[in-house]
């Protein structure tokens, strides 16, 4: 196989990582898993599993806000861990909670997309207001974060009847 250039593997880099961060592959995309989440489940608890749909939803969005924020921010400040991501309440307030969190999701998702996607963007070098993270690093830790629970909410959307079966 042929060694691809500098400029070429980078831009194969950057493509495979907006692949992942999209959902792509093996995991389901963001809205496959939101999509139908009937209302009126969204607080609900499933025996066995450990979050309701709004705390699964909302934890993703907050974890994901702050790695965007740090990678891009240096006066970013993270919210206390674990409380600050997590919300405090089992289901949100109402349909406009659950509508903001899932916009502000997918804007911050696109955020990030743009930051990997765009050339000016460094990689691979250490952030310097971090302890070794890169932007890399930290795309691929949204992609994980992500995937992991959206799979969460897919096992309680099935464990709720409300998973579209194939």
């Amino acid at each position: 196989m042929k060694k691809a250039s500098k400029p070429a593997a980078d831009a194969i880099v950057r493509e495979q990582v907006v692949h992942l961060l999209k959902g792509g592959g093996a995991h389901v995309q963001f809205m496959d898993a939101i999509e139908g989440f009937p209302a009126q489940k969204r607080g609900t608890y499933v025996k066995g599993l450990p979050h309701t749909g709004w705390q699964l939803l909302e934890h993703a969005r907050l974890a994901q806000w702050d790695i965007l924020e740090f990678s891009r921010n240096a006066k970013h400040v993270s919210p206390e861990f674990p409380e600050g991501y997590w919300p405090k309440t089992p289901a949100p307030a109402d349909q406009k909670d659950w509508e903001k969190s899932v916009r502000e999701f997918q804007q911050d998702l696109q955020e990030m997309i743009k930051l990997v996607r765009d050339p000016g963007t460094d990689l691979y070098s250490k952030i310097p207001h971090g302890d070794g993270q890169t932007i890399l690093r930290e795309a691929l830790l949204v992609a994980d974060h992500n995937a992991y629970h959206l799979g969460q909410l897919v096992d309680l959307r099935r464990a709720l009847g409300s998973w579209p079966e194939q």
